[in-house]
């Protein structure tokens, strides 16, 4: 039997194979669950929908995550064809390319809003609008950086827009907790996604990051996916408004050095 056998799951964000929300979304598979996707429509006949067959899911929904009546269709659909929700799987972020390399304080106030936007308050809509598909006992998982904690050279609105979703976390955890449904972040180190792939200078921090955190290793998918298994199921039953790092204790570090 299954850490997750019988439940239901939707998750907002898989763009490919290499993406973190894949990673999760095979992990909560192995477990038992079924499992419904959405993502932006570009990306569904060619890259979603074959990913969602191979785990013989059938619900794959196109969404913009800037539009609610885009949201709402999303979660109608799903009340027609599914009987609750249990865990929902928030994988979403965005910034303009050029915000994501050099100065911060270049940021644009479209950019800024943009990112708000997609990356933080898509959490509070997409919340919003599955609270009827939720009972006592659900899970909503979310994905953070440490760029939302402390400075990292180039991640600029995006980190401000991280630390606008932890607080959104926080927010909805107290907000949803007298119903018994959780709502926590997992902040995994740097991955090789297509959207990391966006950040100036991605590649080098990277290609440094297994010769300065504690376990000596780059970040996968697979840890991600674990970790998300144990917020999703019942293990993590009295966990709500936190941000569990998947970073190989990275972010325990003062100075961290190659020595």
């Amino acid at each position: 039997m299954g850490l997750l056998d019988g439940k239901r799951v939707l998750i907002f964000g898989v763009a490919n194979d290499h993406s973190i929300a894949w990673g999760i979304a095979q992990a909560l598979h192995r477990e038992g669950a079924e499992i419904g996707f959405s993502s932006v429509e570009s990306l569904i006949d060619k890259r979603v929908r074959p990913l969602a067959e191979s785990l013989g899911s059938t619900f794959v929904e196109p969404c913009d995550v800037q539009r609610d009546e885009d949201i709402d269709r999303v979660f109608t659909r799903w009340g027609q064809t599914h009987d609750g929700l249990d865990v929902l799987v928030h994988a979403l972020a965005f910034a303009k390319r050029e915000d994501l390399t050099g100065r911060f304080i270049d940021t644009s106030r479209d950019g800024f809003a943009l990112a708000q936007d997609v990356s933080a308050y898509s959490l509070v809509g997409l919340t919003r609008a599955a609270l009827p598909h939720l009972r006592r006992g659900s899970s909503i998982l979310t994905l953070t950086y440490y760029g939302a904690e402390k400075v990292v050279a180039n991640y600029n609105v995006m980190g401000v827009a991280k630390a606008s979703l932890e607080a959104c976390v926080r927010y909805l955890a107290a907000d949803l907790g007298p119903d018994g449904i959780r709502v926590n972040a997992i902040s995994a180190g740097p991955v090789r996604t297509l959207a990391a792939a966006g950040i100036g200078g991605f590649k080098k921090m990277y290609s440094d990051f297994a010769d300065v955190a504690p376990l000596r290793a780059n970040i996968t998918i697979e840890d991600v996916g674990r970790t998300a298994v144990y917020l999703a199921s019942d293990l993590s039953s009295a966990v709500t408004g936190e941000v569990i790092y998947v970073d190989g204790g990275f972010s325990v570090l003062g100075v961290p050095t190659a020595d």
